[in-house]
């Protein structure tokens, strides 16, 4: 099993980008509350059920999801692979050969720039893998070892 945990930064992370997407959610309960001005056959009482769905929704997906998230999210370099362990309901665990690995890079955002973080994306022919959240020196040294290992794992070299 994976033991390499990401960075606990990010739960900050996480947890602003979960606001931002929280007040762009306002929208709707903002909206609805404008048709049902304009519109007479709209009940009010949807109104109160849209905010009470989209409270609870904020409080989830700020509090709890990101702290569920980080403590399931586990990675693990192999010589021959890279293993991935994620997820809160569905758990995935992912098996990347490093045969199969095509390039390896870091990625920063905003947010993970701020905080001194970034993630490491591994990229093979037939999909993204990404392990999120590394401080940016452990994501550096991430990346080169998986890339290493990627070209001592190549036949054609």
């Amino acid at each position: 099993m994976p033991d390499q945990k990401i960075s606990p930064d990010a739960l900050k992370v996480w947890r602003i980008g979960a606001v931002i997407e929280f007040l762009v959610f306002a929208l709707v309960p903002m909206a609805y509350w404008w048709l049902s001005n304009q519109v007479e056959f709209l009940p009010g009482w949807i109104l109160y059920l849209i905010i009470a769905a989209y409270l609870l929704y904020g409080i989830f997906n700020t509090v709890l999801f990101p702290k569920w998230q980080w403590r399931r999210w586990r990675y693990k370099i192999y010589e021959n692979e890279v293993e991935l362990l994620y997820g809160i309901l569905i758990v995935r665990r992912v098996i990347i050969p490093m045969i199969r690995v095509q390039h390896v890079d870091t990625e920063q955002g905003p947010l993970l720039r701020h905080y001194g973080m970034a993630s490491v994306k591994i990229t093979t022919a037939a999909t993204v893998h990404e392990i999120p959240a590394l401080e940016e020196s452990k994501a550096d040294e991430v990346r080169d070892h998986i890339a290493k290992l990627a070209r001592e794992a190549d036949p054609d070299e």
